[in-house]
């Protein structure tokens, strides 16, 4: 299953849409966004472009959004976490129940290696402080990899 992690997306559609369009063009199933998403607008566009399944985590700036602040999903038997905070993430890194682990909030790609456990950061899609980049993780192939919008065709 290819499975798509994007973050702080911050009101910025025009690059979630284009990261959505690329996600159904190469046969992603599933999003994973790891908050800072900001508007239900964004939320109820977004489901209903993309053909699969997104779920979302709330960032500290999702004031008026109801989600939960960490999830856990299995896919292809990958045991999988997701939340906006790096200090949450690292803790479900740490756990020793999950595969890999991805966060959000400080824009910047990032991935490493807690305690056996993959915690990867895919960016952000707003650009505001980085250019705007996401994930693809197949679990099949146990392949993460980083998407540079701007080189998206």
């Amino acid at each position: 299953m290819k499975i798509a992690i994007v973050s702080d997306t911050h009101n910025n559609f025009i690059n979630f849409k284009k990261a959505i369009n690329w996600a159904n063009e190469n046969g992603v199933q599933m999003i994973l966004h790891c908050g800072d998403i900001q508007t239900q607008e964004i939320i109820d566009d977004a489901r209903k472009i993309f053909k699969g399944e997104i779920n979302f985590v709330k960032g500290n700036g999702d004031y008026d959004l109801n989600f939960p602040e960490a999830i856990e999903i299995e896919a292809d038997s990958k045991k999988i976490g997701f939340s906006h905070f790096p200090e949450i993430a690292k803790k479900m890194a740490k756990s020793g129940k999950l595969d890999i682990v991805f966060y959000g909030h400080t824009h910047k790609p990032w991935e490493e290696v807690i305690d056996n456990c993959r915690l990867a950061n895919p960016g952000e899609l707003a650009g505001q402080l980085f250019k705007p980049t996401f994930a693809v993780y197949d679990t099949e192939a146990n392949l993460l990899e980083l998407k540079i919008l701007d080189n998206l065709k």
